[in-house]
């Protein structure tokens, strides 16, 4: 079984970016983007009711890493690495499987800058060549145009489509999987 032992969340840095550890001081960047309707539009994921909710989540999302179970960067621009723009990271963990689900989220502001997509790649490798993952796969809502064009730029394959396999504020969703193996 792979086992993912970090002394802590290595910084990654890519041309534009600095991936780093989601602080406690990152909660206001957090809830702007949970409770932004158009950034949520496609996460199905209930509303932070405050920013103490999000400090929660970020604290949890820590405790997680230490337990080997997730790897969450804040995405930061190189010119103002306190500011978190955004986060992606391997949210879900098989490790018996070597899989990993990834996620990410980003203010429109930065949205087709090319700033995922640098971000992705980035942490694609650490998951294969760091980490030694065999596979990554994402679960987006079949509705997410721009998501699904980041995935398949990066070369995920459509694996799977699920119908209302998912229930989320009285409804339920269909789910589109797309994987990504280490060949």
């Amino acid at each position: 079984m792979l086992n993912i032992i970090l002394p802590k969340l290595p910084e990654l840095e890519t041309e534009r970016l600095i991936l780093r550890e989601q602080r406690i001081s990152d909660a206001p960047v957090l809830y702007d983007l949970r409770t932004n309707e158009q950034v949520m539009r496609y996460i199905d994921r209930p509303t932070p009711k405050n920013v103490e909710e999000s400090q929660q989540v970020i604290q949890s999302i820590n405790d997680n890493f230490n337990k080997g179970a997730n790897l969450i960067w804040a995405i930061t621009l190189k010119s103002n690495p306190e500011l978190m723009i955004g986060n992606l990271g391997f949210w879900r963990t098989d490790l018996p499987n070597h899989r990993a689900e990834i996620g990410y989220m980003l203010q429109p502001d930065y949205w087709r800058k090319g700033i995922l997509s640098e971000a992705l790649s980035k942490v694609i490798d650490f998951g294969f060549n760091d980490v030694k993952l065999h596979s990554i796969c994402a679960n987006i809502n079949p509705a997410n145009e721009a998501s699904r064009s980041l995935l398949l730029k990066h070369g995920f394959v459509k694996e799977a489509y699920f119908r209302e396999d998912y229930y989320f504020e009285g409804k339920f969703l269909d789910s589109e999987i797309y994987g990504l193996l280490k060949a």
